[in-house]
């Protein structure tokens, strides 16, 4: 496997971890800047996805694992509020949320080595058994840390957009 499954994800944890770690405005930047990095990885490093077979499976399954561990991540380790004092919807995420996106992350590097030095013949036993290329592989490993960043990106912008409607609706219903 190729180095592009270490530096996406450690530019996605890099990304997460500084926006995210601590309390922080849920600006429209902030939402905009992962889809963004997003759009830049991704004509970077995947250059032929699997569009069938096993491949293709691998790479939506992955995919699908990124969404699930990144709501997750955004709706069980990470609370989003509105800060009265400064009129502004803010994220608070702490020392769970940072081990969390370390340890997911971790783990996919994890397998990147070994894949590469522990168990490298075994796993090119399955990959030519279930007619998975490395490329597949590579680009599987790639949208599951993707998928989750994409989606703690989408969470920020629902969580945004639900606390300004319960703040104005509670803003209506109490008199002035």
């Amino acid at each position: 496997m190729s180095s592009s499954v270490l530096i996406v994800n450690l530019v996605v944890l890099f990304a997460v971890l500084e926006a995210d770690l601590g309390r922080r405005t849920v600006s429209r930047f902030r939402i905009l800047r992962p889809l963004l990095m997003v759009g830049g990885l991704v004509p970077m490093f995947v250059e032929r996805p699997a569009t069938s077979g096993n491949g293709e499976i691998l790479e939506l399954v992955l995919t699908g694992l990124g969404v699930l561990l990144g709501l997750l991540a955004a709706t069980g380790l990470m609370r989003i509020s509105f800060d009265g004092a400064k009129e502004r919807v803010t994220s608070s995420a702490g020392v769970g949320y940072g081990m969390f996106w370390s340890a997911i992350i971790g783990g996919r590097l994890a397998f990147t080595y070994g894949a590469n030095h522990w168990y490298a013949t075994q796993l090119g036993h399955w990959m030519a058994t279930n007619h998975v290329s490395v490329d597949a592989l590579t680009d599987s490993l790639i949208f599951m840390a993707i998928a989750m960043a994409v989606t703690r990106t989408i969470r920020l912008g629902v969580g945004r957009s639900q606390v300004r409607h319960s703040v104005a609706a509670h803003r209506l219903a109490v008199p002035a």
